[in-house]
């Protein structure tokens, strides 16, 4: 039997990954003036119905689990906010865009900074250049802490399919774990955490919102 697509986070181990989610790598690509642009993928992993991915950052077999979290004896109590997306953002309000922005999810992957910065492209939307690149630099933030909404106030979203991309950015740093296409975490309590289109897990051990990214990686 298929089981659905899920990730559950266990007491201080891995994430395990049911549901034959493809796993893929992306990284990320920058401009002449080196400013975060885009993303290519550069590596599919074999498929498999189900897998252990590392979380304390400690395995020799990367994005997979060797149980490096026993012999270090890793502590990933999950400490993230339970709370929408929605009832904790800064809204940004443009002629025909409106930003919704959740600090605390940045994981520093700077699509963001390109252009004069999103904030500032949304507050000068009715420029047709400016609400483009405001919509190209929301899609490709990975932790979905900016989302861009028309003015029916619909979230402009990419079409991402359920899979897992383990990233990098332009220096060869790893980053968090992408989770794309609306896939269902569960805590290791059974607490089921907001579903969204773009989310990011922490996978080097270090964050202080795990599961989820916060920024330690770059630290």
């Amino acid at each position: 039997m298929v089981r659905r697509p899920k990730i559950k986070v266990t007491k201080n181990g891995p994430y395990i990954v049911t549901g034959g989610i493809p796993l893929i790598k992306m990284v990320i690509e920058t401009d002449e003036e080196g400013h975060s642009l885009s993303w290519r993928e550069v590596e599919t992993y074999p498929p498999r119905e189900s897998y252990a991915l590392c979380r304390c950052g400690q395995s020799s077999k990367k994005p997979y689990c060797d149980g490096s979290h026993v012999l270090k004896k890793f502590i990933g109590e999950e400490i993230a906010e339970k709370i929408p997306y929605l009832e904790t953002v800064r809204n940004i309000v443009g002629p025909e865009l409106k930003l919704t922005d959740r600090r605390d999810l940045c994981v520093g992957a700077a699509f963001c900074v390109r252009a004069g910065n999103i904030w500032n492209l949304t507050v000068n939307s009715d420029n047709l250049e400016y609400r483009q690149t405001a919509i190209e630099q929301a899609s490709n933030c990975p932790s979905g802490r900016l989302v861009v909404w028309d003015n029916n106030n619909s979230p402009i979203e990419p079409d991402l399919k359920p899979s897992i991309a383990v990233t990098e950015d332009q220096d060869g740093v790893a980053g968090p774990l992408w989770v794309r296409g609306g896939i269902e975490i569960e805590s290791e309590d059974g607490y089921i955490y907001e579903k969204r289109n773009r989310v990011t897990l922490c996978q080097c051990g270090k964050s202080k919102n795990k599961p989820y990214c916060d920024i330690s990686h770059l630290e």
